[in-house]
């Protein structure tokens, strides 16, 4: 291991120095305006004279000088704005080397004719080989949780246990700002519940990764939190209030100050929200063909949420070449699951003879901390530039988990004693990260290189206790100590160019992983080490002004998650448990994308990936225990994605805007779980999903959207279809404020319905949640700051503040 570290030290110093030595063709185009009045918060922009689109973008020096950097020759124009009304626009020149535009008068003639900059967002847009899903452009979306606008996402499907697919892929990577949440399944959809929709900007849906990110996931979801772009001291407060069956109100207040050198920023939310999970089923067990028994099943939990979110940081410019960022944040989160079951037992007869009734009294306890400091250097002015970040999070939860059964018999018989089980679960996870970047010009050929080193420590303690006769008696046979360790170091390289029409980028990333489990209950342990390639490539054609093809392949690992690994019982009933799996290896992704756009704004993917040992949650009959169903998660042999997906924009009228997903896609699974095997198991399904805008004046816009999914084989889940509708309807107010009205699930058929078999079982099963929901949501902007909230690409944000960094 050190000698691979030392080779990639060797490798990376010799590259920087190589880059470092270079030069570029990029240019610098600068300039100076002159006005009789104050320029403070004024912005310069440089466009391209071709088509006005936005080249890059500049926040103007208090003396009113201003400098484009980085910039590739060509024809342009500048445009200057202040307090969102134009102050100068001028004629279009031509840049073929650094040019110094001199002085630029700023008439008062010119200083009320407003300027719109740029369009609003769409809902869903593609950009740089992702697609964008723009939360706070969403009416409907309004006073709900994170996870329930990802529920709703064109592309994504959330089975019964939680577990997140896009596009008929599991193994998803879950981030939050680019750092990522260690959970899965149960554990994160709890964790984004506690996340208010108000206070995330943006989900982006990132298929095909570069070599650049970490190889983790068959895909990356990434969720970027609202942060405030404007100069000056501003803030902004939003509070909602929604009602299913149950309450929902979240609250959220973020507060900015912004000026030349430094950007302090904070950030509180408090979600309350309750919600219920009603899941029907019915158990059917079998020796061979023969029919043993069954169970009718009526679960219905009550959950209750109180989560706080607290972020807070800095950046500072030191000088033009160094700054530096902190960002701290917590999370509280505190949730209190009440569940009652009501179970009938029928005979190898198909009579019912018994009955039993579970209470569950659960209190959850999560906390999770974290902090970041971040340091950027930019080395010249073409481009090159030299990042560090450094991370700690600390994730601690505690639950506290009681069940009370009761038994029964039809027939008047003396049934079982009561019996009574307490878990008391301690629960830690400590993440250490370190990395660093280098990016380097070179004419038109981008270099990016980079290493990364992360340590984890999970320590799990879970002791349950028998209390049926009063008395707290250890039960060894459920009780376990985990402690899991794992160290992934890596390395990587990318390079893209531009040859006329076509325009390349490849890249190689580098992973070595060495990870241990320990069971200090019975001893069992196990150690694995491991070092893999994961290369990628992106090819991209310009057919036409209007057309273009993009060829991206990525080969990907997800490892399984900490609480996948975790081998404790999670008691639902004395017949069911929920337990991970220590044993669980790796599964590895070839993914190849092929995409056409039109006008950049009609895209068209067609997609195959091939998964091996892929990662499955599952339902099934214990091999120990008679008519016990275990969830639990195993390795198939291998799953193979076929599929074609579309976004389809349409403006139909100056006041009607749609935008349309269409995503048609098979999955043909191999492997074997508790003796049933998987043969190219799978079907041919598809899903649409629409999101209309409408522009009524006066102030009005109302959304209407919807989705419809069709049966879909899922392993061994088979599910039937869902379809649902959400709308929305918003009021702009003068004094910088927002009122919306939504609701969600119009109709309340957002149910998961599905069937599934094993050998040896059979289970049908209905699960509904409070997704019929309308909500009021109120949202105020205040301070003195320029009000334009600008969407810049590639210019001050490279130059001003630390992209994708502290507040990012």
């Amino acid at each position: 291991m050190l000698r691979i570290i030392n080779h990639l030290t060797t490798w990376l110093l010799l590259a920087f120095a190589t880059l470092a030595s270079a030069q570029a063709d990029k240019i610098t185009i600068s300039g100076q305006f002159q006005s009789g009045d104050n320029l403070k918060d004024a912005i310069v922009y440089l466009k391209n004279a071709a088509d006005q689109s936005l080249a890059k973008t500049e926040i103007l020096e208090p003396d009113g000088r201003f400098a484009f950097t980085n910039v590739n020759p060509g024809r342009y124009a500048v445009l200057m704005t202040q307090n969102g009304n134009t102050r100068f626009s001028g004629e279009p020149f031509e840049a073929t080397a650094d040019l110094n535009l001199g002085m630029l008068i700023v008439s008062a003639a010119q200083q009320l004719n407003e300027v719109t900059v740029t369009k609003p967002q769409q809902y869903i847009e593609r950009k740089d080989g992702k697609t964008i899903l723009n939360v706070e452009n969403s009416i409907a979306a309004a006073g709900s949780s994170a996870f329930e606008v990802l529920e709703r996402a064109p592309g994504v499907n959330v089975d019964a246990n939680d577990n997140i697919s896009l596009r008929g892929r599991g193994g998803i990577l879950v981030q939050i700002d680019g750092k990522l949440t260690p959970m899965t399944g149960s554990n994160l959809a709890n964790y984004l519940r506690g996340i208010p929709s108000g206070s995330v900007e943006k989900i982006e849906f990132i298929t095909n990764p570069s070599s650049k990110y970490d190889a983790a996931g068959t895909s990356i979801i990434n969720i970027k939190m609202k942060k405030d772009k404007r100069r000056g001291t501003n803030g902004t407060l939003t509070s909602s209030l929604g009602h299913g069956r149950y309450i929902k109100n979240n609250n959220n207040l973020s507060l900015n100050h912004r000026n030349k050198d430094v950007n302090v920023f904070g950030n509180y939310s408090f979600a309350y929200r309750e919600g219920f999970n009603d899941l029907q089923l019915n158990r059917k067990f079998y020796d061979g063909p023969v029919f043993t028994g069954a169970f009718d099943q009526d679960n219905y939990l009550k959950m209750t949420f109180r989560n706080h979110i607290a972020r807070a940081g800095a950046d500072y410019r030191i000088n033009e070449q160094h700054t530096v960022g902190v960002l701290v944040s917590g999370v509280s989160n505190k949730f209190n699951p009440t569940g009652n079951n009501f179970s009938d037992v029928y005979d190898d007869a198909a009579e019912r003879v018994s009955y039993f009734r579970t209470q569950s009294h659960n209190r959850d306890r999560w906390r999770n901390y974290s902090a970041n400091l971040n340091y950027k250097w930019t080395i010249d002015t073409t481009g090159t530039e030299f990042t560090t970040d450094l991370d700690y999070a600390s994730y601690r939860n505690r639950s506290d988990q009681n069940f009370d059964i009761h038994y029964g018999n039809y027939d008047g018989s003396a049934a079982p004693l009561p019996y009574r089980l307490h878990g008391d679960l301690h629960g830690g996870l400590d993440i250490y990260a370190v990395k660093s970047d280098f990016v380097k010009h070179l004419g038109k050929t981008k270099f990016e290189t980079g290493i990364k080193s992360s340590y984890v420590k999970a320590d799990n303690d879970l002791r349950y206790f028998d209390r049926s006769s009063g008395l707290d008696t250890y039960d060894p046979t459920k009780s376990n100590h985990f402690i899991y360790k794992e160290n992934i170091n890596a390395a990587y390289v990318n390079a893209a160019r531009e040859f006329g029409k076509w325009s390349v980028q490849l890249g190689l990333r580098l992973e070595n992983t060495n990870i241990s489990g320990d069971q200090l209950a019975d001893g069992r342990s196990f150690d694995d080490s491991y070092t893999q390639l994961f290369p990628s490539a992106l090819i991209s054609y310009a057919l036409h002004p209007k057309h273009s093809l993009d060829l991206n392949y990525s080969r990907r690992i997800q490892r399984p998650g900490y609480d996948q690994l975790n081998p404790f019982r999670f008691y639902i009933d004395h017949t069911t448990y929920k337990e991970g799996n220590p044993y669980l290896i790796a599964q590895t992704t070839h993914s190849f994308e092929l995409t056409h756009a039109f006008n950049q704004k009609i895209f068209t993917t067609l997609s195959f990936t091939r998964t091996s040992d892929n990662i499955t949650d599952t339902v099934s009959p214990s091999m120990t225990e008679p008519q016990v169903t275990v969830q639990s998660v195993n390795n198939l042999d291998s799953v193979d994605v076929f599929g074609l997906y579309f976004i389809v924009p349409v403006n139909v009228t100056k006041w009607w805007d749609t935008t349309n997903n269409v995503n048609l896609y098979t999955a043909k699974y191999n492997g074997n779980v508790s003796n049933t095997q998987l043969t190219n198991a799978g079907n041919f399904t598809w899903n649409v999903s629409t999101t209309n805008n409408f522009k009524l004046g006066h102030g009005f816009f109302a959304e209407l959207g919807g989705e419809y999914r069709a049966r879909e084989r899922y392993a061994f889940d088979h599910i039937e279809p869902i379809w649902f509708m959400n709308a929305g309807l918003q009021k702009k107010i003068e004094n910088k404020s927002t009122l919306k009205l939504a609701m969600t699930d119009i109709f309340g058929t957002n149910a998961i319905r599905a069937h599934l078999n094993y050998t040896g079982y059979e289970e049908h099963f209905d699960v509904r949640r409070d997704t019929q929901v309308i909500t009021l949501s109120y949202t105020y902007h205040f301070g003195k700051g320029n009000g334009q909230q600008r969407r810049r690409s590639g210019g001050a944000d490279d130059i001003k503040q630390r992209a994708g960094g502290s507040n990012g």
